[in-house]
Formats: C-alpha cells, sequence, structure tokens
C-alpha cells in the first residue's frame, strides 16, 4: 500500500474551487449523493462487495432527477475547508470538520445538510483511498467515517484449504484491518464504523478494535448521522481525558517512586545532630530532576553527608541520580571516603549514564564524632555554606574543587580539613538555589547574594526549617516566580 503523504497536504483542485467536480463518466466523484437519495437495500444477508455498490450507485443515479447548477455548486462549495454556504451563499461558520473514507462515493449514503449541536453546518470530505485519506488528515478533522469494506490496505495472509470454511473470515479480517491501518494513522481522531445492516457483528468488533460507534450504511438519514457524529467526538474527547488522568496518576505515581529515591530519610540515630532538608522542583517538568542528597551516621560516630546534581532532567537523569545516592550510601557504610569514594562513584556514573556527555556535581562532607571538624570533597559543586553564634555566614573553602563526576578519567579529589567549632550550622545546597534572578534583569542571585541572605536570615533568629522555607521563598520571589531549576537544600545544626 502506498505510504500516505504526510501533511500539509495539497487541497484538490475540485475541493478548493479552482476546477470543475469530475463528470459521471470519469470514474466515482467526490460529491454527496443527493437529499433523499438511499442506497439500495441489501436482501442478501451478507455484506455488500464493490461490484455490487457500484450497480446501485448506477440505478440510484438512473432514477435521480438531474442537478441544477445551483445544486451542484452548493454542493461543491461546501467541501471547501473551512467554509460553508447557506442557501443564499453567504458564508457560514462550521465547528465540526468529517472525513469520509469510501471508495464509491457516488453511492454515499452521507446527505448535505449536516448540522452539529449548535446547528451549523458539519463540513464532509471524501477520500477514496487511505493514501487520499493521508491528504486530507488535516488537525481540523473531528471525525472519520470508514467504510468497512474497504480493500484491506495489505495483502492478506494466504490460507490453506483447512482455513477456508466459506464463513467469509477472510474478508472480515481484511476490513477490520482497515480499520486497524485508520486508527494508527488518525490516533486522535474519532472514528465511526460503516457496515451493512445484514453485518451487525462486525460493527461489533470494529468497536472493540477501537472505533467509538459502528452505523448501517443503509440506514442512515441526516439526523441520525449528525447526531452520531457528535456523540463520536464527545466519546473521543472523554477517552481522551480519561487517557490523560490516567497518564497523570501515573506519572504522579513515578514521582513519588523517585522521591524516595532521590530524597531518602537519613540514618542519624545515637547522632546529636538535627537534620532538615527542603527539595522544590523546576518549574518546567512533571518528573523530578537530578538532585539528590542523603545523610548516614556510620559506627565509628562519623556523619557523612552528601548533595548532588545530575546535569540535565527527566527520568532517566533522575534514575540515575537514585542510583548514586543508593551506590554513595552503601560505599559510606562499607568505610570508604574522599578521593577513593569519588572515584568509585564515577566508576558507577560512566557504566550507567545514556550517554558521554552525562556528568554530575556532588559535595561530600565528613564530620567527627566530636562534630568540630570536618573533611571537604567538592567534585564540580559549590561549597557548602556554615554559620555560628557570632560568626556570620560564609563559604567553606573551595580552592581545591576537584571536576565533575564523569569529566575527565582517572580524576583526583582532594580532601580538605575544616574547622567548625562547637557549635554551627552547615548548609549544603544544589545550584539551583544561586541561578535564580534578582529581579527583571539577567543578575543572577550567585553564592554571594545567598550568603548575604543567609546572614540576615541567621540574625532574625531563622533555624532548621523556618531558615530553609524562607531561604527558598525568597530566592523564589527574587526570581519573580517558580525557578527554572530544581533545588535541593539540606542543613545539619550542632548545638552545645
Amino acid at each position: 500500500m502506498p505510504v500516505p503523504v504526510p501533511r500539509p497536504r495539497a487541497i484538490p483542485a475540485v475541493e478548493c474551487g479552482q476546477a470543475p467536480a469530475a463528470s459521471q463518466d470519469r470514474g466515482p466523484s467526490t460529491e454527496q449523493a443527493p437529499p433523499g437519495t438511499a442506497p439500495a437495500e441489501n436482501l442478501s444477508g451478507r455484506p455488500e462487495n464493490r461490484t455490487q455498490k457500484r450497480e446501485k450507485t448506477t440505478e440510484n443515479r438512473e432514477n435521480t432527477p438531474p442537478r441544477t447548477a445551483a445544486q451542484t455548486t452548493d454542493r461543491t462549495t461546501d467541501r471547501i475547508p473551512g467554509r460553508a454556504t447557506d442557501q443564499h451563499g453567504s458564508a457560514v461558520p462550521t465547528n465540526l470538520t468529517v472525513l469520509l473514507i469510501e471508495d464509491d462515493p457516488g453511492g454515499s449514503p452521507i446527505v448535505p445538510d449536516l448540522l452539529d449541536q449548535s446547528g451549523k453546518p458539519i463540513r464532509v470530505r471524501t477520500a477514496r483511498n487511505l493514501t487520499e485519506a493521508g491528504r486530507l488528515l488535516t488537525d481540523d478533522v473531528h471525525c472519520i467515517l470508514l467504510d468497512l469494506a474497504l480493500p484491506s490496505p495489505a495483502p492478506a495472509p494466504a490460507r490453506t484449504s483447512a482455513d477456508d470454511d466459506g464463513d467469509g473470515d477472510a474478508e472480515g479480517h481484511d476490513e477490520l484491518a482497515v480499520l486497524r491501518h485508520v486508527l494508527e494513522l488518525a490516533p486522535r481522531h474519532a472514528v465511526l464504523a460503516l457496515t451493512s445492516s445484514s453485518d451487525a457483528e462486525r460493527g461489533a468488533e470494529a468497536v472493540a478494535v477501537g472505533a467509538q460507534d459502528y452505523l448501517f450504511r443503509d440506514e442512515l438519514d441526516g439526523r441520525l448521522l449528525s447526531r452520531a457524529i457528535r456523540y463520536a467526538v464527545e466519546r473521543k474527547r472523554s477517552d481522551s481525558a480519561e487517557r490523560r488522568l490516567a497518564e497523570g496518576r501515573l506519572r504522579a505515581q513515578e514521582n513519588r517512586r523517585l522521591e524516595r529515591g532521590l530524597l531518602p530519610t537519613p540514618l542519624l540515630e545515637g547522632s546529636p545532630l538535627r537534620f532538615a532538608a527542603r527539595y522544590r522542583p523546576g518549574r518546567s517538568r512533571a518528573l523530578l530532576g537530578g538532585d539528590f542528597y542523603d545523610v548516614v551516621r556510620t559506627p565509628d560516630g562519623t556523619v557523612h553527608a552528601m548533595i548532588g546534581d545530575v546535569c540535565g532532567h527527566g527520568p532517566d537523569e533522575a534514575a540515575l541520580g537514585v542510583e548514586l545516592r543508593i551506590a554513595w550510601r552503601a560505599l559510606t557504610l562499607a568505610g570508604l571516603c574522599g578521593d577513593q569514594l569519588l572515584g568509585t562513584l564515577q566508576q558507577v556514573l560512566e557504566h550507567e549514564r545514556a550517554h558521554d556527555e552525562i556528568f554530575a556535581t556532588l559535595c561530600a562532607v565528613d564530620i567527627a564524632p566530636d562534630g568540630r571538624r570536618a573533611g571537604l570533597c567538592l567534585a564540580g559543586h559549590p561549597a557548602p555554606l556554615v554559620a555560628g553564634p557570632g560568626t556570620p555566614a560564609r563559604l567553606l573553602p573551595y580552592d581545591n574543587n576537584g571536576p565533575a563526576l564523569g569529566l575527565l578519567p582517572g580524576a583526583r579529589w582532594p580532601r580538605m580539613q575544616v574547622e567548625l567549632g562547637a557549635e554551627w550550622s552547615l548548609m549544603l545546597y544544589t545550584d539551583g538555589l544561586i541561578e535564580g534572578h534578582v529581579g527583571e534583569g539577567r543578575e543572577r542571585l550567585g553564592q554571594d547574594g545567598m550568603v548575604e541572605m543567609v546572614r540576615r536570615q541567621f540574625a532574625e533568629g531563622l533555624q532548621g526549617e523556618q531558615l530553609l522555607r524562607a531561604t527558598v521563598n525568597e530566592v523564589r520571589e527574587l526570581n519573580g516566580g517558580e525557578l527554572a531549576d530544581d533545588v535541593a537544600v539540606v542543613l545539619l545544626d550542632r548545638t552545645p
């Protein structure tokens, strides 16, 4: 079968009014049958084949009075996409457009005076085959009327003598193959199947395959068809809305699973440190991004904290963030730290990432059991902030910041020893917190702006969850709305 031509479509000359409609001696026409003309009754009890339909079409034409020029002009004009006319030739707006796929348009049961629910005319386009339907199937088409008697788009598989029981299964298979092809070609459009009144079972099978409804081609009238079209369109809209709702529920479930992996419960049993964290997704994504963090206490009393960020956004990056977090926790509990731990994490990232361009930044801190000093390793990540009573907020040293994970094979990450004091608050964060804009210009908050903000909030007496909430909210307000990137912040407090 020829492959349908992709959109945008080329409107046939007869449809755009640049050429006269084909005469009867040139073959099948795309015009509708006149009002009151119905196809002959099928009394055989079996579906009509193409030869029978053409014979009935010829009989109908012989018994139909010739059309006037005005009638012919009116019906041709009604084919123009986006335009319909009343009896005076004035343009009338229309809401619905229908595509009829019928290999013998001259014998079509479609009547021209189809009206939508508001009383506006329904436009009808006619395609004689699936290739032509592909050209006419534009976004403004709401419903497809498909004749199930159309030939199959692909040759039917060879039948053996054992399979040939004379019950017409091959023909039925071909008819449903046409429907499946149309459903694949137009997954967002409502589809009405046309079949013979003696073949209701075929219509029911069509609905089971995916059509919104089926109609008997030999029992149609304008009112019935108009109502069926409106019903099919609304049912398709309802089905699409229900599908989107179900997809939304699945995304919400994915979010919860990813959140449990990215934002775990810290393992701090037996530690005097207080823990608080806050995460806020960026405005442009339904799924969580690649920000992740974790905090654990090893048997020797050391508290290990980590925060990281996988470049990019989406489920793949979030899944990689989960893998890195779990690997970090396992390696930390196994006794690794510093350069050895980060080097192993880089190996995990290199094996698990989808592309070589994917990398991750990370900040790892191990706080001594006495809580007065800590080791710091930075892999392309912003330095954490520390503040205490009588000590204004400041950034920890970042001169020995190593490269992000996944950028340089065989890289090293020096471990820096820092003094924290007897009472302190340590804030780890991702770059989403400092990359928000300040006002309507292009200026960003930056680390210096964040330090000044946290100093002021400490001076106001904010601590723990209140401090994190105030920080994230103020950053969002300065940005003038939701931040483009995800924000993750971890706060560890030590009080004597």
